[in-house]
């Protein structure tokens, strides 16, 4: 009976990773992930969903879903179809080699702290991006626990020149689809630094090594960037991204983008604390000159 109950305990740890389904290390793009504290492995629950149904919009798989052939399948049933083709099909389907999972949690021995690592062709930013985007226009997290996403593009160990090579590989792309401009458009720029779990490097040395990989029209703009250099320092393990929107979107914390919208629809249907403000003090000098007049 003990063995049993120590067997169902070890079935996830106390970040949420599931002993079988879950990397030992922090490795490839993926997503950080800060959640409730206690509540790691639903909000992985939760993740693994969310995930999977955006990436199947994003990244379909070929004959993911297909519903020709659920529907051949059932006219075979009814219209008297060779029996033969008939099983030939349904023994085809199920010999069709099962896809690679598109994420992995991977563990990090840290409450409230989680990293979904994601496979090819998913890219982090898109999908993340795209989730915020949805959650700002709807009110509709579809998460109960996790607060924050923040995508990586690549992770590496945590040293300058590792940083300094990860973000030669990252920056390339997002500066070729954003520069071509003649004579080049000068853009402003931050670096977002977030460390947990980590003293090696200073917050300094970080931001100079990365700010190297910049190209000369980037300069650099604190109070209103338009390009956000996302650097994430954990322990020994570094991610990096590049994007854009990141303060529109409240730092792509959905819990806030989801208050935000709810707050915007009580005001504009009169419902909001501006509106409680007007009624209450209508109420009150009804209620004084009541008073007045006894």
């Amino acid at each position: 009976m003990s063995e049993s109950r120590q067997s169902k305990r070890r079935k996830y740890r106390s970040d949420g990773a599931a002993a079988t389904r879950a990397k030992c290390t922090i490795e490839g793009p993926g997503i950080w992930a800060s959640c409730v504290k206690g509540k790691e492995k639903q909000t992985v629950g939760e993740l693994y969903d969310l995930f999977e149904s955006l990436a199947s919009q994003l990244w379909p798989i070929d004959g993911e879903g297909r519903p020709e052939e659920h529907r051949d399948l059932a006219d075979g049933e009814g219209e008297g179809v060779n029996v033969e083709d008939q099983i030939a099909r349904e023994l085809a389907a199920i010999k069709r080699p099962r896809t690679e999972s598109r994420f992995a949690n991977c563990q990090t021995n840290t409450p409230c702290v989680i990293f979904i690592s994601c496979n090819p062709p998913v890219d982090p930013v898109r999908l993340v991006t795209t989730h915020v985007r949805n959650v700002q226009e709807t009110g509709v997290t579809k998460t109960k626990y996790t607060h924050r996403l923040t995508p990586v593009s690549g992770t590496c160990f945590a040293g300058l020149r590792e940083i300094h090579s990860l973000c030669h590989d990252v920056f390339p792309p997002f500066f070729a689809e954003n520069g071509g401009d003649d004579p080049p458009k000068t853009h402003k720029y931050k670096v977002e630094l977030r460390i947990c779990n980590h003293s090696t490097l200073t917050r300094m040395e970080v931001i100079q090594e990365v700010a190297k990989c910049i190209p000369e029209s980037y300069t650099v703009d604190l109070d209103d960037p338009e390009v956000f250099v996302l650097v994430e320092l954990f322990k020994s393990v570094c991610g990096v991204s590049i994007l854009k929107d990141f303060y529109r979107f409240q730092k792509f914390n959905v819990m806030a983008l989801a208050e935000e919208k709810s707050k915007a629809e009580n005001f504009k249907h009169g419902t909001g604390r501006v509106k409680g403000k007007e009624d209450f003090g209508e109420v009150g000098s009804a209620e004084a000159h009541d008073k007045d007049g006894i």
